[in-house]
């Protein structure tokens, strides 16, 4: 399979191997199992939409489809389909200023990014450094996730990529045969290496997909006008995710859930990959989301690749540092807790901090129009006040 950004391949590696499964009390409950390649939304799409109270209706047709569109692939070996997919203040009267950053939060008064709810195809009156925005799943997530974020923002007027890490969602890859962080974000850092002269992303990462980002931002810094942390693993340098989670307090009842190691070349190596027991994610990381996208979730994500999990990120100040972070935090979150959220912000302080209030770990289902308003919000930001 080629690199490029529009290209679905079903997954054929789904291999009945000599896999060892083992039981263990898991390491990393924020992490979960199964994800997809790359999708762009063109905004003609959503053009057709007439009626905006036939909106949220149609994100839940998609999310159907999406299900359905996964057991599709899942059930023809070999065959590919064509899938289209598409230290700053940003209002400062919406949040207040502690440890050095701006804290806002979901529950503020409308801002002009509102209107873009019912507003197809306007983008706020103001010049933006980029209205490209590209979205990265967490562990065992794929694009399919991030449907209605895509929508919502394809309908303001952005242009949308939502990355299928390597392995995850119907990418070919077989997730035990991932070595490195390299090779499970290669379609991401693909992405960058395509980008024209000039030319710069809002780049977005969710759970695991929050250490993801932090290794492309150390390599295409000037291509990045903004990242943008969702309940995601913002590691310090020298830290992997692995080692955020296991040295946090008060994590014991996470540490205590049942996980499956997935040991593809013995029981005697270290595990290649991690799944979490599918009964658990309505508990802990949809609580507050729909019966559908819990659905949707359930048949569409993948083990976890184990390498990239443990492998330390060495992130500079020249170069990761350089670029503007926001973090969102999940306060209704039982995968990613506030505590641990609160931890990483003030060993790693951002540039800005939002709070969704009522929000679980996927805010993307529970709380879309409420995310969709704070990275319509940070798009805004000048850089000039950065």
């Amino acid at each position: 399979m080629g690199n490029a950004l529009v290209c679905i391949s079903t997954e054929g590696a789904r291999e009945k191997s000599s896999k060892h499964e083992v039981n263990h009390p898991p390491l990393l409950a924020s992490f979960k199992g199964r994800a997809g390649h790359l999708f762009s939304l063109s905004s003609s799409e959503n053009k057709r939409k007439k009626k905006a109270g036939k909106f949220d209706g149609q994100l839940d047709e998609q999310a159907l489809a999406a299900a359905l569109l996964v057991n599709h692939h899942q059930g023809n070996n070999g065959n590919s389909l064509p899938f289209p997919r598409s230290k700053s203040v940003v209002y400062p009267s919406s949040g207040s200023k502690k440890d050095g950053f701006i804290r806002s939060s979901s529950s503020r008064q409308q801002s002009r990014s509102d209107s873009l709810l019912t507003r197809p195809g306007q983008l706020v009156n103001q010049d933006l450094e980029t209205n490209r925005v590209v979205l990265v799943h967490g562990g065992g997530f794929g694009a399919w996730c991030w449907y209605k974020t895509i929508s919502l923002l394809v309908k303001a007027g952005f242009k949308v990529d939502a990355v299928d890490l390597t392995g995850s969602g119907i990418h070919y890859s077989d997730t035990n045969a991932i070595r490195n962080l390299a090779e499970y974000v290669k379609p991401l850092s693909d992405i960058f290496y395509k980008l024209g002269e000039g030319e710069k992303v809002i780049l977005v990462g969710h759970d695991f997909g929050g250490a993801c980002i932090s290794y492309v931002m150390e390599l295409f810094p000037s291509k990045i006008a903004k990242a943008v942390f969702i309940a995601a693993t913002m590691l310090s340098s020298g830290q992997s995710a692995l080692d955020l989670i296991s040295q946090q307090t008060g994590f014991s009842e996470l540490v205590r859930q049942p996980q499956t190691f997935i040991y593809a070349n013995g029981k005697h190596s270290p595990p290649t990959a991690i799944e979490i027991d599918k009964t658990l994610l309505r508990d802990s990381w949809f609580n507050q989301s729909s019966t559908k996208d819990v659905a949707l979730a359930s048949v569409s994500m993948r083990p976890i690749p184990f390498a990239p999990v443990v492998e330390k990120l060495f992130l500079s100040s020249n170069n990761y540092g350089s670029i503007p972070r926001f973090y969102i935090k999940t306060q209704g979150d039982c995968a990613m807790p506030a505590p641990l959220q609160e931890s990483m912000i003030n060993s790693n302080p951002p540039t800005q901090v939002f709070e969704l209030k009522g929000s679980d770990h996927a805010p993307f289902f529970s709380k879309p129009q409420a995310l969709h308003r704070i990275l319509v919000e940070i798009s805004q930001v000048p850089s000039k006040h950065i």
